[in-house]
């Protein structure tokens, strides 16, 4: 089937129903795979969830502040501590919903104890593209990673339904040259089946990754149904290569379907310690959201597949007006496209098992807060979209969450600093007991220490509680990919350490960001390092030195002043004086590899490897490209199909076949 035939009707598009089964040779209706159940409640049920637990940590603040009478301090803390608490309750309902459906095997879509799957023996009766953008990147990772993920569908039934699309955007003139002679290498390796793999570097890299994929679709998008879309470091099986191809052909009214992608081959202490995080708590966490955003799910940029005919109708992204943060090109393009193509009515998908799609990530903290940066311009810049007509209130959410999972840091550390401020000024005060002339009795300070431990236990509750049920999953239900229930206890045990000595780095490093992006100024989006080194001293020193100056001089003010705040700060002043010491450790190999010997932080894909990532580890010590001579490769015909600039505040057009969007 090619991709014109793929429509739907106008009146399925316009109030976002159902589209029409497809229907077999034989007559019968293809029921979809996706089945929801009370997806209209899903959110007034987490608003009935979230709004009464906001509103009792709001009123437990107000009782500790009451007494004395509200100061300005303290109603900018009432007003921030709402807000941010808002945030942490969203988060604590969502790991307990999806806790409960992970205990009892029961699928967040339909809520049924069996989740429907597609028929793996059912042969792909249409052509897919995997496509891989890449821009200055690392050649012998890219094309060791992109093999790998050729070599699991060549042998497959299927192998003839997939091409395969290297899209370089690489501006270094030697990257360049290297990935055009280990191109080279690549056909030569594949044999028969290089017809299907193509390579194509842009001589303009105009919009980024962006105008990367829409120019691919322009060019050829017309010959295939969907795309899967990966990063530079995606590895995937070809089962699930296939399984989301089956998807995107027996569910006609769905246009994207994003994988869990879990980190893999991590040797850093830092990087294996987010490796196992993710492990142990993306499939509950998964789970409660699918539960909430139902067919609104949000895409990620990679590891997920993409219906290309209502792609290229309803995402080609505007240039937004007026100056950064909210103006100019859109950077976090991904949510963006997934709100787009939700509008329009076709239907977003999460899937919750994690198996078979695989990313990595970046193996220290520096590396890991440059990239977080980024993700910060882009992640703020959709707060100036959440009033583009037509969107879904779930992604809409998606939005305001994404941007606030970075302000929610400089929230916190206003409020920190607020309450250091209050403090001070009543260390230093003398305490006024009769306020008024004719006062009879005088007014005494009243301190609520039965409210500051509740509001102190409900906070660390809303914090650690998911955490310790992911935990509790874990050991009922996949200890054994963990190495064991022992190796398990004792590696979730230092990520626990580890995230508490974390969190005050990350909360200083998201606040500067998010102040940096909201008074002008811009990041320039470069290739992540990918493979682990172990940051200098003097780079630790950098990256640390006014946070920690800036500790060390709130620790000593607060001990001399007010040593009962200093002691609360605590935990968040530790984090922030050792950072050079903890980024420097933290990005030691030997000591991740050690930890790994002892049975720490060890994964799944660590006890049994599946065979893409053995690929992958295999040919990374054998790649060489030196002998190849770059030759410049051939491919298909352009099909140029011009992908339309999207009117953010006007209604989409309904679905129409490619080939009418030509005409």
């Amino acid at each position: 089937m090619s991709i014109n035939q793929t429509k739907r009707t106008d009146t399925a598009l316009s109030n976002g129903a159902k589209a029409v089964p497809q229907v077999k040779s034989d007559g019968t209706a293809r029921a979809s795979h996706f089945i929801l159940k009370g997806e209209h409640m899903r959110l007034f049920i987490m608003a009935m969830l979230v709004i009464p637990s906001t509103a009792l940590a709001g009123w437990s603040l107000y009782e500790i502040f009451l007494p004395n009478g509200l100061t300005n301090l303290e109603i900018a803390q009432l007003g921030l501590g709402l807000t941010l608490f808002a945030w942490l309750c969203m988060a604590f309902w969502t790991g307990i919903i999806g806790f409960f459906l992970q205990l009892f095997n029961i699928d967040p879509l339909s809520l049924r104890r069996i989740q429907a799957q597609p028929d793996s023996a059912t042969p792909l009766g249409q052509k897919h593209a995997v496509v891989m953008p890449v821009y200055n990147e690392d050649t012998r990772r890219i094309m060791v990673g992109f093999e790998a993920c050729i070599r699991e569908l060549m042998d497959s039934d299927n192998s003839a339904q997939f091409d395969f699309y290297m899209l370089s955007d690489t501006r270094d003139m030697a990257k360049a040259d290297a990935e055009l002679r280990a191109f080279t290498r690549l056909k030569k390796r594949l044999g028969g089946y290089s017809s299907q793999v193509f390579y194509r570097r842009r001589e303009k890299n105009l919009h980024r990754k962006v105008g990367n994929l829409k120019e691919f679709c322009e060019r050829w998008g017309a010959n295939y149904e969907s795309m899967i879309v990966l990063d530079a470091d995606s590895v995937m099986t070809g089962e699930r290569m296939q399984d989301l191809a089956r998807r995107i052909e027996q569910n006609p009214d769905t246009a994207l379907v994003q994988t869990i992608p879990m980190p893999v081959r991590q040797n850093t202490f830092f990087g294996r310690f987010v490796q196992f995080a993710a492990h142990l708590y993306s499939p509950m966490l998964a789970t409660g959201l699918s539960f909430w955003q139902t067919d609104s799910a949000n895409y990620w940029g990679h590891n997920a597949i993409i219906r290309i005919a209502p792609f290229m109708q309803h995402c080609g992204l505007p240039t937004l007006e007026g100056r950064a943060p909210f103006g100019g090109e859109i950077l976090s393009h991904d949510f963006v496209e997934a709100a787009l193509l939700r509008r329009a009515g076709w239907q977003a998908y999460l899937l919750t098992d994690t198996t078979g799609s695989y990313e990595e990530v970046p193996s220290n903290i520096v590396d890991y807060a440059i990239r977080d940066r980024r993700w910060v311009q882009g992640n703020i810049q959709h707060l100036g979209l959440l009033n583009v007509k037509g969107l879904k209130m779930a992604n809409r959410l998606h939005f305001l969450f994404g941007a606030f999972a970075y302000i929610s840091s400089l929230i916190l550390f206003c409020m920190l600093a607020l309450g250091t401020a209050d403090a001070l000024i009543r260390a230093t005060s003398v305490p006024e007991f009769f306020v008024s002339e004719y006062q009879l009795f005088p007014s005494w300070q009243v301190a609520r220490q039965d409210m500051m431990m509740v509001t102190m236990w409900g906070t660390a509750a809303l914090l650690f509680l998911p955490k310790l049920l992911g935990i509790t999953l874990a050991l009922i239900k996949r200890r054994s990919e963990f190495g064991g229930a022992f190796s398990l206890l004792k590696s979730a045990i230092l990520e626990l350490v580890m995230a508490v000595l974390i969190a005050p780095l990350m909360m200083f490093y998201h606040s500067y960001f998010v102040i940096s992006v909201f008074i002008g100024h811009s990041v320039k989006w470069e290739a992540q390092e990918r493979e682990g080194r172990k940051v200098p001293w003097s780079v630790a020193f950098k990256h640390t030195q006014i946070m920690s100056c800036l500790a060390v001089i709130w620790g000593v003010t607060t001990f001399y002043y007010t040593p009962s705040l200093f002691m609360w700060l605590l935990p968040v002043l530790i984090g922030m004086v050792l950072a050079a010491p903890i980024i420097r450790l933290s990005s030691s190999t030997h000591l991740g590899v050690s930890l790994r010997n002892w049975g720490v932080f060890v994964i799944d894909q660590e006890v049994k490897e599946c065979m893409a990532l053995k690929r992958l580890r295999v040919a990374m010590n054998y790649f060489s490209i030196s002998q190849y001579k770059a030759e410049v490769p051939a491919l298909p015909d352009s099909l140029w199909v011009t992908m339309p600039e999207q009117a953010l505040h006007q209604k989409p057009l309904p679905m129409q076949g490619i080939q009418q969007q030509a005409a």
